[in-house]
């Protein structure tokens, strides 16, 4: 499934060690993210130390991609594991060919009417180059910046990122669900 605009790159493309064709994992910064302060879509402020303990599913989204349709399972897994200690994070990203131009009103609306999104939404951010949030310059120092919408890093309980899954694996994807079973199973 391809977004409209630029071609992504193919799943095995990674600028990370990967241990499969499709999902980034090793070494990592061991940097955590809970430092970071942020907007909830709403602008009410947010800091991911609310998270700390949780296994976090971080997520670039947008609302205009051939992948959107990944916000269905996006909100099954978080439903899935919300009561054992997980949640995924949503950060729209108008970065890969324009996809996300709506405002936070319009992007809240639309994660909710069209796809019943409960899990958390903050405001836009960059995610690649110079000018990228200090959340995605840790988690693209981790394990490679995102290639495309819809790019997920896996982060432990303490906030590190651990390991990353292209565009194209599906929320669903059985090494998904494992790779946070695990997580969930540790201390």
């Amino acid at each position: 499934m391809a977004c409209k605009g630029d071609a992504p790159p193919s799943p095995s493309a990674s600028t990370a060690p990967s241990s499969a064709a499709t999902a980034s994992e090793g070494a990592t910064t061991g940097r955590s993210i809970h430092g970071f302060d942020l907007k909830r879509l709403d602008g009410t402020p947010a800091s991911l130390a609310a998270w700390s303990g949780k296994v976090l599913l971080v997520v670039n989204t947008a609302s205009e991609c051939g992948y959107t349709p990944q916000y269905e399972g996006l909100q099954a897994l978080h439903a899935k594991y919300e009561a054992r200690g997980f949640a995924v994070l949503g950060f729209p990203s108008n970065d890969f060919g324009g996809q996300e131009p709506g405002t936070s009103a319009e992007i809240a609306s639309f994660c909710k009417t069209r796809y019943g999104v409960t899990f958390p939404m903050f405001e836009k951010v960059v995610t690649k180059g110079r000018d990228r949030a200090p959340l995605y310059a840790t988690l693209g120092d981790a394990l490679g910046p995102p290639k495309w919408n819809f790019h997920k890093y896996l982060v432990d309980k303490k906030g590190v990122p651990v390991k990353a899954w292209p565009s194209a694996v599906a929320p669903d994807a059985k090494e998904i669900a494992e790779a946070i079973e695990a997580l969930l199973a540790g201390p």
